[in-house]
Formats: structure tokens, sequence, C-alpha cells
């Protein structure tokens, strides 16, 4: 049996009306020919309070991670038999009805300053029993036992939005509240941002614990690794539908393609659409007598689909 190509799209459709309308007139000629071939499984839907996004859900599918509570952190650092999470720096503006957090690239950290904040942070956790380690930017490793049985929202879930929606879950919510208030008080006043403050730059004011959990063995690596499409995100989260109309073109005249040419030779592919809430799946194999007939005569487009996604 061949190997599955499995290409996961994420933001492939919003319910934003800026999306409807570019779909009117948005033509993806692979996509409509790749949809043409292969068989849709039941939608899986979901909802806009959901800790997660589809696409990362369908992601942690494909790899074998459980899900939606995914243990990220431990799968991407490879950290084994230890609760761990990641903590993301960040800026959360206060409203007088929301609180809500600004994308973290925004604030212009360099690898210097995150550094520095993470000396600054890390021997507070520390009195916690948390260890916290740089790995990447913006994507501090914490670890301890203190992490154990605790759920949060995914980052990019709550980036931009009100994050009173997406309070913690889990037996130690009540310690990671503590702690991330005791953190904002640290740096209220702390130097480090007096420095930020006067170049004009945003304030470190919050963090976001994400993607914690615990691995003991990594699942078996799934070859060849499923491909996720993030070139939409973009557009997609800053509401340039003109540009995600293109970036989808583009994204249409490569990786889409390159799948319905795999499947056109033979190969088993899968594609996943992955919108706000929901996410659509198409496989090889055999279809329906219903879906070869609708495919024949009125073949789908991504408007056709768009409202479960």
């Amino acid at each position: 049996m061949s190997e599955t190509r499995h290409l996961l799209i994420a933001y492939a459709a919003t319910d934003a009306d800026g999306c409807t309308h570019a779909l009117q007139t948005l033509r993806l000629p692979h996509l409509e020919r790749l949809l043409a071939q292969l068989g849709r499984s039941a939608p899986e839907p979901g909802q806009d309070s959901d800790p997660t996004l589809p696409h990362e859900r369908a992601l942690a599918q494909a790899l074998g991670l459980p899900s939606p509570a995914t243990p990220w952190a431990a799968w991407e650092s490879r950290t084994l038999g230890q609760p761990c999470a990641w903590i993301t720096p960040c800026h959360w503006q206060a409203g007088a009805d929301q609180v809500l957090m600004h994308p973290p690239e925004q604030l212009g950290l360099d690898d210097a300053q995150e550094r520095a904040l993470l000396a600054i942070v890390a021997p507070w956790l520390a009195q916690d029993g948390i260890t916290l380690t740089y790995h990447a930017p913006l994507r501090w490793l914490a670890c301890g036992s203190a992490l154990a049985d605790l759920h949060t929202a995914s980052l990019e879930r709550v980036q931009g939005r009100d994050t009173s929606h997406w309070k913690p879950q889990g037996a130690q919510a009540r310690w990671l509240q503590r702690l991330h208030t005791e953190l904002q008080m640290l740096l209220y006043n702390h130097p480090f941002n007096d420095e930020r403050s006067a170049r004009g730059q945003l304030p470190v004011n919050a963090f976001w614990l994400h993607g914690a959990g615990q691995l003991d063995a990594l699942p078996p690596p799934r070859s060849p690794a499923p491909q996720l499409d993030v070139s939409l995100r973009a557009s997609a989260l800053a509401g340039d539908w003109a540009a995600w109309a293109q970036a989808w073109q583009a994204l249409d005249a490569g990786p889409v393609a390159t799948l319905a040419a795999q499947a056109q030779a033979g190969h088993s592919v899968r594609l996943s659409l992955c919108g706000d809430n929901g996410a659509l799946h198409w496989h090889s194999g055999a279809r329906p007598w219903a879906q070869r007939i609708q495919s024949f005569f009125r073949p789908q487009r991504l408007l056709d689909v768009r409202e479960q996604l």
C-alpha cells in the first residue's frame, strides 16, 4: 500500500463577510480538480469557544498525538516523562469589558531582549518548582510538576481576542492565575519595561502558557509527515481578503497542484481544509455513488463548503 501524502490547509475559509465576497470570484482550478477525484469524509464541526483551532486538532490527529489537549511542548521539544508547556511573553490591552491579547510578534523582542526577560522571570517561576529555558523566539520551555493536569487554549486561538473566554482549566488553574498575577506585578514597574516604554514599544505585561501536557513516549513517525500549510494565516488574521485570495491562488498553483498530480498518478493522498471552527477531509479511495454523480454534474468549489469550516 502506498504511503499517503497529507496536505492540511489552515484558514482555508472563515465566516467573515470579506472572505465570502472574495470567494465569489476566486477560482482555484487545481483544488476543484482535486476535490473531483477524492472522496469526502464526514465534516468535523467545531465552535468558536473551542480551546484549539481546527488545523491544530487535525495536525495532532495526523501525527498520532492526543487531541484537543495536545502536549505540543513535549512533542516539539522531545521532552519525555515530565509535564511541560510553552510560555510566550505578550501584551494584554485592558478595555472596559475585555482583555485583548496582541499578537506576540508585535512586541518586537530581539534575541537579547528575550533572554534578558527570561532571566527576570525564571527565578520567579523556580519558586514554584518550574524550570524555564529558552527554546525558540517567543517560545520558552517550562517544566515542572505544577504543570500536570493543566489545560489552556492555544496561543493561536487566543491572540487578537478577549483572553477571558479561555481561562485555564484543570486542577492547577488557580495556581496559574495566581502566578500570572504575580508576574504582572513583577513587570509593572520593572526597568525592562521602562526602557521599552521610553523607546515607544509595548510593555511585556502578560504571558500565555500553552501546549501543556506530558508525553511518556513519542508516537511512531509518519512517513511522509503531514504537511501543514499556513500561508493563508497572516492575511486571514489581518482581514486582508484581497491578499488572502492571492495567497490562495499561489497555494493552488503550488502544493495543491502537486497533490492533485499525485492523486492523478495513483498515489494515496489526503486533503484537509480547516477554517475558524470546523474541518473537512478528502481522501483517495472508493467514493459513494452520490459523490461521484455530484462531482460530475456539479464540481465542488471552496465557496460550496465554506459554511462547514
